[in-house]
């Protein structure tokens, strides 16, 4: 899931928030957004976990998706941690955000497509599409070849095929799959 397009998702709850009356959104309250929290709904039902906050942002865990939401867009109720929209909408945000990615990440992986890591490092050239199997030639390099899986790919922020892995990451797969050496004299 491309957590850049899950942005989009939190700036709409952000304007939600801002604009529909009923929860208490305030500077104290975002402030003690926590990891952990339980986070309910404008319906008083629950939506999900904070798992992390960092800085402004926290991450909401919501049926195993993930969305980065402002820590000013939540606010209090009587349960604790609250947003201003019902665990529906907030699902329904998340799935056609997770929907555009996934259609973005299709659209860029294309059999002779550039692709570059996930700290935006050149990873080489798609060479073939089998299925959910990706081929890419390193660096250019027919004879470099490593294979990574469709989930292992989102579309960058300017549409680019980008792997979700670094070099090293891949490096160190290759270098643990490789069949081990004969030690045997």
């Amino acid at each position: 899931m491309n957590i850049a397009k899950l942005a989009l998702a939190a700036a709409a709850l952000t304007t939600t928030a801002a604009v529909a009356p009923g929860v208490a959104i305030a500077q104290e309250a975002a402030a003690s957004v926590t990891a952990g929290a339980t986070v309910y709904g404008n319906d008083g039902m629950e939506i999900g976990t904070v798992e992390s906050v960092d800085g402004e942002t926290a991450i909401l865990v919501v049926d195993d998706m993930k969305a980065p939401v402002p820590a000013a867009a939540f606010g209090t109720n009587e349960k604790g941690a609250s947003l201003n929209a019902t665990k529906a909408q907030i699902v329904g945000m998340l799935q056609a955000a997770q929907k555009q990615a996934i259609a973005a990440r299709d659209a860029a992986l294309v059999v002779g497509a550039a692709a570059v890591t996930a700290k935006n490092a050149p990873l080489g050239t798609v060479l073939e599409i089998d299925g959910d199997n990706i081929i890419i030639a390193r660096g250019g390099d027919e004879m470099a070849k490593v294979t990574l899986l469709r989930e292992h790919f989102a579309a960058g922020p300017n549409g680019e095929l980008m792997a979700l892995l670094t070099n090293a990451q891949i490096d160190a797969a290759m270098a643990a799959s490789a069949p081990a050496a004969d030690s045997a004299g």
